[in-house]
């Protein structure tokens, strides 16, 4: 017995349908990967909604209470205005430059940490770098726990940093 051709548009039902079903697996599949991913992946945490922070120059602002006994700094509210995500301030060394007081190794437990000569000069030593010297407008970054110190700096430095997070730990290092 000779087949029977299937009509034209029964085919076509056929193919369409089992065109169907393979998007039909295909888009299911994609949709468990995805489910996947969103319960491997934790959400992060919602920060705190920033502030605008407006800082004037004052020289009242200046003060002696940072890290560096031989330092001015003038905090610039970015830690207050981020929660805590990040500080900036400017930095007044205090000359004429000690090399036995401001001359110690040490790192910054730190994410981030970018410095910028606003005015003078100022000679670093940076683990991987060596000796720079750093005029005004010169910036640099400094990579987290990056060992490095101040060697030698004008009378009239001063300097911006910004650092991320607002708090962190410096870390002396013997010679």
């Amino acid at each position: 017995m000779a087949k029977q051709k299937a009509s034209r548009p029964a085919t076509k039902a056929a193919v369409k349908k089992r065109s169907g079903a393979k998007a039909a697996a295909r888009s299911s599949a994609r949709k468990a990967v995805k489910a996947k991913a969103r319960i491997v992946a934790p959400k992060k945490p919602a920060r705190p909604r920033q502030r605008i922070a407006i800082s004037h120059h004052r020289e009242e602002d200046f003060k002696a209470d940072g890290l560096r006994a031989y330092a001015k700094y003038r905090d610039l509210g970015i830690a207050e205005a981020t929660h805590g995500l990040a500080q900036a301030h400017v930095i007044r060394l205090q000359g004429p430059c000690n090399p036995a007081e401001v001359s110690k190794l040490h790192f910054h437990d730190v994410e981030f940490q970018m410095v910028y000569v606003l005015k003078g000069w100022v000679k670093t030593y940076m683990d991987g770098q060596g000796e720079t010297l750093m005029k005004e407008g010169s910036a640099w970054t400094q990579p987290p726990k990056i060992k490095h110190m101040i060697l030698d700096y004008s009378d009239d430095v001063e300097l911006l940093e910004v650092i991320l997070p607002a708090e962190f730990r410096t870390v002396e290092l013997k010679a």
